[in-house]
Order: structure tokens, then sequence, then C-alpha cells
């Protein structure tokens, strides 16, 4: 595999060495050792799985400590555009994100480690997006940001009004108006 490294770090893209012939393609979509050499040490215990028709926009969730989460995420059928945006106090990148289109074809998958509010949105007519997180869901837990705060300057490549979106995700804050509960200079990872 194949580490790209983004504009903030943590956040990195991962290309598999895919394997094509006539009769289609494999890759090894994980390695725990080659991931812990190349990105680092993680303990992944969930994989989910969501199903989204074109405009579905989901996000921007974390979940608080203790029971933060680093994600390992792709599309596995059509196309999404997937955003994390830091928001770690006090983090030279507060508030910044990354975006980066994943899709079937590409066979990309991003790492968006603790301390990140994570979404993406459907860019075609349906999609499947798989992802392993590092600790188990905690519904009391959940928080988000905003996916439609225009301060974060995300170009969703979609129309952000027609969207569709849940009900929870339609009550998140603004980054401006949010506590983050995430401090740049702890460990969000005292297990290691």
């Amino acid at each position: 595999m194949e580490v790209i490294k983004t504009d903030i770090e943590g956040l990195v893209i991962i290309e598999p060495k895919v394997f094509k012939d006539a009769r289609g393609y494999f890759f090894e979509s994980f390695s725990q050792r080659e991931f812990e050499q190349k990105v680092r040490k993680v303990n992944f215990v969930q994989d989910n799985e969501s199903m989204s028709s074109y405009g579905v926009m989901r996000g921007l969730h974390f979940q608080r400590p203790p029971y933060s989460q680093s994600k390992l995420v792709r599309c596995v059928k059509g196309r999404v555009l997937d955003v994390a945006v830091d928001i770690r106090k006090g983090s030279p990148t507060y508030g910044k994100h990354v975006a980066v289109e994943l899709t079937e074809d590409n066979h990309r998958q991003f790492f968006v480690p603790r301390g990140f509010a994570h979404g993406f949105a459907v860019l075609s007519e349906t999609a499947v997006f798989q992802y392993k997180c590092d600790n188990f869901y905690a519904p009391e837990a959940d928080g988000g940001i905003s996916i439609k705060d225009e301060s974060l300057g995300i170009d969703w490549q979609i129309p952000t009004e027609s969207a569709l979106l849940s009900e929870k995700d339609l009550k998140h804050l603004c980054l401006a108006d949010f506590d983050s509960p995430f401090d740049y200079n702890e460990n969000l990872y005292p297990e290691f």
C-alpha cells in the first residue's frame, strides 16, 4: 500500500496495490502489520457499512472522549466526497479540513484519527461506504459539527441546500459555536 500524506498531520490517504487481469482484480484492503508500520499503531474493533443515495450527506461526526474513534474509511460502490475537519483545540490546523474522493474504482481509503470530525457526501446514484473503528459505538458520546457550516470552506460538490440529512445532523452547531472536547496537546491514544 502507498500512504499519501495530506496537508494535516495524521490524516492520510491510502492507495492499495491492485492486481488486475482478465478475471477482475484483487487487493489487500487491510493489513494490521503494514498499517502499523506505515501509518500508526491501531486496534480496530468494529466494522460498519452504510448505503446511501445521491445527495445524502452524513456528518460531521465524532465521539467524545473516552469513546473517541479513529476511522479507516472507503467506498466500495459508487463515489463519495469524504471530509475530515481538525477539531483539536490548540492545533495549528484547527478548523481546517481535508477532502478526498473515494470511489469503487480508485479503491482509496482515508484514515481519520481521533480528534477529527468526519463526514461524506454521496456523489453517485448510490454508494456503499465501509469503515473500521478503533473504539466501539457509544451513543451517549455522539457529537457533531454542522455539515452546512460555510466557515469551514468545504466544497461538497453537491448543493447543500437540497442535501438529504438526518434530523440529528441538522441540529449540529457550527464550529464557531462549538466547544471541542479534544486538546491538541493531550494523548488521544492513551492505550498505546
